[in-house]
C-alpha cells in the first residue's frame, strides 16, 4: 500500500477504537491518510488521537469555525484511491443508501471517485433488522464493498453478529484490494455444501458440510475480480456479492446436472462441496414410510461423479481443482484421485485434524499438483484458507 491515499472515515461507533490502530497499520504500510469523522464520533475517539497517528488534521465540520478554512469534499474525494469507512454505523449505512449528505464524511462518500469499502459495527438486532440488510445490500449493488463484521459478544452485552473485523485484518484486506485484483476476467464455478439423497418427503441421506470453506472460496475468487457462480447444497450461509452468481441445488444429480452444464463457460471449477457418494436405488418414496413390520433395509446405487464428469469435459484451457476429505494420512488417496479425475489440483483435509473438517471455521489443507508438489498449510480460518488456495489456482491458470 505503499506511496496509496487512503481516507478513513469513523463514524460514532463503540467500534471507533479500532479506527485507531487501523490508521496506525495504513501509515506504517507506508500509505496516506487523511481521517474524516463524523460528530458523533467524537464523543468515542478523539480527533488529536488520529491526527497524532496519521500525521495530518483531522477533519470533521465543513468548515473551521475560527479561520473559515474549508475542507472541501470534492478535493478529498478526487485525492483518494480508496475511502474506508470503518466503523460504519447504521445510521450512517442508512445515509448513504438515502443520498444524504448533511456531515462531511457523507458528502465526501458522494464524491469520492475511488472504491468504497465499509466495514459495519453495529448491536446484532440492528445488523440482523431488515432495513439494515436492505442498505447493506444496495451499497453492495452499487458497487461498494462490504467488510462482513464477525460474531460474537457485543458492546451491549449480547451475543450475535456485529462486531466490526479485527484492524489486522481490515489492513490484510486493503492490502489484498490493492496488490490481488489477479483473478479479474476469470469465471470460475465454485461447488459448495452438502448435497441432500431424498428417502421419503421426511428423511434424507445427507452428512455434516456447512459449506462454509466453499463459500470462503467464492468470495475470495470474486473480491479478486473473478465472476463466480456458486453452486451450492443446503445450507444455512449467505453470500451477496455482485461477482457471485448462486445457484441452489438439493440433490447430488442437481449438482451434477448444474454444474455440468455451467463448465465449458468456465476458466476453472473449483469442486468443494461434499456430495454424497450413494443415493437410494428408487429414488425417493412418495409418502412418508412407516417404522412397522420390523428390520428395515435401504439399496443405494453410487450417485455420478462431478469431478469424473468434469474431469472428461476439461478442454486445454480450462483448469479443475478438487477436494479430498480423508481419514488418516490420505496422501496416497488424493494423488490417486488427482490422476483418475484429470485434476490439475487436490486439496487434502483430514477429519482426524483439529481445527479441520465439518462445520468449524477454520482448516488446514494439504496442496498437492500434478508433478506431485505437495504444500502443507498450517491451521488457518477458512477466508485464509481460501486465500491460499487461490494463490495457487492463480498459478495453475498462468
Amino acid at each position: 500500500m505503499s506511496r496509496k491515499n487512503i481516507i478513513l472515515g469513523v463514524t460514532g461507533s463503540i467500534a471507533a477504537y479500532k479506527a485507531a490502530t487501523i490508521a496506525r497499520l495504513l501509515a506504517k504500510a507506508g500509505a496516506g491518510v487523511k481521517v474524516v469523522m463524523t460528530p458523533a464520533a467524537r464523543n468515542f475517539i478523539t480527533p488529536l488521537t488520529m491526527a497524532t497517528l496519521t500525521k495530518n488534521p483531522i477533519m470533521v465540520e465543513f468548515y473551521d469555525p475560527e479561520n473559515g478554512a474549508w475542507n472541501s469534499h470534492v478535493s478529498l474525494g478526487t485525492w483518494a484511491d480508496l475511502y474506508l469507512i470503518a466503523p460504519a454505523s447504521a445510521n450512517t449505512i442508512g445515509k448513504m443508501v438515502a443520498g444524504i449528505a448533511d456531515n462531511l464524511l457523507l458528502a465526501t462518500y458522494l464524491s469520492a471517485r475511488c472504491p468504497v469499502v465499509i466495514a459495519p459495527a453495529m448491536d446484532a438486532d440492528m445488523y440482523t433488522h431488515p432495513a439494515t440488510r436492505h442498505n447493506l445490500e444496495v451499497l453492495r449493488l452499487r458497487g461498494d464493498t462490504i467488510i462482513e463484521p464477525r460474531a460474537g459478544e457485543l458492546a451491549s452485552g449480547l451475543e450475535g453478529k456485529g462486531r466490526m473485523e479485527e484492524p489486522e485484518r481490515v489492513v490484510e484486506f486493503l492490502e489484498r484490494f490493492f496488490t490481488l485484483a489477479d483473478m479479474a476476467g476469470v469465471k470460475a464455478v465454485v461447488t459448495a455444501g452438502p448435497t441432500c439423497e431424498k428417502i421419503d418427503p421426511a428423511r434424507f441421506i445427507g452428512n455434516y458440510s456447512s459449506g462454509k470453506m466453499g463459500y470462503a472460496l467464492a468470495r475470495e475468487m470474486a473480491d479478486r475480480g473473478a465472476d463466480v457462480t456458486l453452486v451450492s447444497g443446503p445450507t444455512a450461509l449467505s453470500i451477496d456479492h455482485p461477482r457471485v452468481r448462486r445457484v441452489d441445488v438439493s440433490s447430488a444429480a442437481e449438482m451434477h446436472d448444474a454444474t455440468t452444464a455451467i463448465f465449458p463457460a468456465m476458466d476453472v471449477g473449483v469442486l468443494c462441496a461434499a456430495v454424497a457418494d450413494f443415493t437410494p436405488v428408487d429414488g425417493p418414496s412418495p409418502v412418508k414410510l412407516k417404522r412397522e413390520g420390523g428390520d428395515w433395509s435401504l439399496s443405494l446405487r453410487p450417485t455420478r461423479d462431478i469431478a469424473a464428469a468434469l474431469g472428461r469435459m476439461k478442454e486445454e484451457r480450462q483448469r479443475l481443482v478438487g477436494f479430498a476429505l480423508e481419514t488418516g494420512d490420505g496422501i496416497d488417496s488424493a494423488r490417486d484421485k488427482l490422476q483418475r479425475k484429470n485434476l490439475d489440483l487436490v486439496v487434502l483435509n483430514s477429519l482426524d485434524d483439529d481445527g479441520a473438517g465439518f462445520q468449524v471455521d477454520t482448516n488446514k489443507v494439504t496442496i498437492i499438483d500434478r508433478e506431485g508438489e505437495m504444500t502443507e498449510y498450517a491451521v488457518k480460518d477458512k477466508r485464509a484458507v481460501a486465500a491460499d488456495i487461490v494463490d495457487r489456482i492463480k498459478e495453475i491458470l498462468t
